[in-house]
C-alpha cells in the first residue's frame, strides 16, 4: 500500500519550495508520480459598475491572473528541476477566478492519493490558499498533507500523534494515512477527554488500535485530560512530548463557516502546527 499519484499547487511563491521538497521526498520514498499544478487566481470581486467597465475590469484582471501562473510555473520549473532525474513529475499551469477554484482544484485533487500544500495562513498568503486546501479536501475528496515552514522531516514519519474521537472524519483519515502508519515507527492513538457516556466509554480507541495493529501498525492508546483551553494546543503538546513528526486528523468536523468565524480544531491546528498535518474529511 503506497501513495502513487501526488499533487501540489502553487498559488503564490511563498511556501511553494516547501511542498516540492515535500512531495519529491515522499514520491522517490514510494516511487509515485508529483504533479505540480500553477495557479494565476482572479481575485476581482465586480459587484456593479458602469456600463462597459466591467468587461475591461475583467478583461486586465485575467491577464494578471495569467502573469501570475506564468511567475508560478516559472518558479515551480526551477524547484522541481532542481530535485534531480530520479523524480517523475509533470506540470501544468491554470487560470481562473477565485469563486471557480473549487471546480478546478477539485477535478484534480480527485484522481490524486494524496495532495501536498504549504500550510494556507500566514502574512504572505492571500485567501486562494485556504481556499485551495478545502477545494482539494470537500471537491476532491482527498486527503491533504499540510506542510509547516518548516517543511518535511524525513519523507516517512518515524513517530505519529493520530488525533481520535470516534467521528466519521477521524476514521476516514486514519484509513487514508494508512501507507504512513505502516511505516512508521510509533503511531500514538491519542484521545483527548473523552465522552465518559460514549461507546468507547470502557476502551477509548481500543477498537482503533486493534484494527491499526492488524495492518502492521506499530499503534499505542494515549488518553489526555483537556488542560489546555482547545483541544489542538493539548494535541500540539502531546507531539511535542513524544517527538512527533507528524500529526493525523480529521478535517472540519463542525461547517467550515462555523470555524472561520468561531474556530475550531481544524483551523487552529492549520494556523500554528509546528509539524506537518495529514488532514481528510
Amino acid at each position: 500500500m503506497a501513495y502513487k499519484s501526488l499533487l501540489t499547487i502553487a498559488s503564490s511563491e511563498t511556501g511553494t519550495r516547501t511542498a516540492v521538497d515535500a512531495g519529491t521526498k515522499l514520491a522517490l520514498a514510494m516511487d509515485a508520480h508529483l504533479e505540480t499544478l500553477a495557479l494565476g487566481v482572479d481575485r476581482s470581486q465586480l459587484g456593479y459598475a458602469y456600463i462597459g467597465t466591467g468587461a475591461v475590469i475583467m478583461q486586465v484582471a485575467m491577464e494578471r491572473a495569467a502573469e501570475e501562473a506564468a511567475q508560478h510555473e516559472k518558479y515551480l520549473r526551477a524547484a522541481l528541476e532542481a530535485q534531480g532525474q530520479d523524480l517523475r513529475w509533470s506540470l501544468d499551469s491554470a487560470v481562473c477566478q477565485l469563486g471557480a477554484l473549487g471546480e478546478l482544484v477539485g477535478a484534480r485533487a480527485r484522481y490524486s492519493d494524496l495532495v501536498v500544500l504549504p500550510q494556507p495562513y500566514g502574512d504572505d498568503q492571500g485567501a486562494e490558499g485556504e481556499a485551495v486546501l478545502e477545494s482539494a479536501l470537500f471537491d476532491g475528496a482527498a486527503p491533504v498533507l499540510v506542510l509547516p515552514a518548516s517543511g518535511l522531516p524525513a519523507a516517512l514519519p518515524k513517530r505519529v500523534v493520530l488525533a481520535w474521537n470516534q467521528s466519521r472524519e477521524a476514521m476516514v483519515a486514519a484509513r487514508r494515512a494508512m501507507p504512513l502508519l505502516k511505516r512508521a515507527e510509533q503511531v500514538v492513538i491519542t484521545v483527548v477527554d473523552p465522552s465518559a457516556n460514549g461507546p468507547e466509554r470502557s476502551d477509548p480507541g481500543g477498537n482503533l488500535c486493534q484494527m491499526l495493529v492488524r495492518h502492521g501498525v506499530r499503534a499505542e492508546v494515549s488518553v489526555l485530560a483537556r488542560t489546555l483551553p482547545r483541544v489542538s494546543d493539548v494535541l500540539a503538546r502531546q507531539c511535542q512530548d513524544i517527538g512527533a513528526d507528524l500529526l493525523v486528523m480529521g478535517a472540519y468536523g463542525h461547517s467550515r463557516f462555523r470555524e472561520a468565524i468561531l474556530g475550531g480544531a481544524t483551523r487552529n491546528m492549520l494556523e500554528s502546527a509546528e509539524v506537518p498535518v495529514f488532514m481528510a474529511h
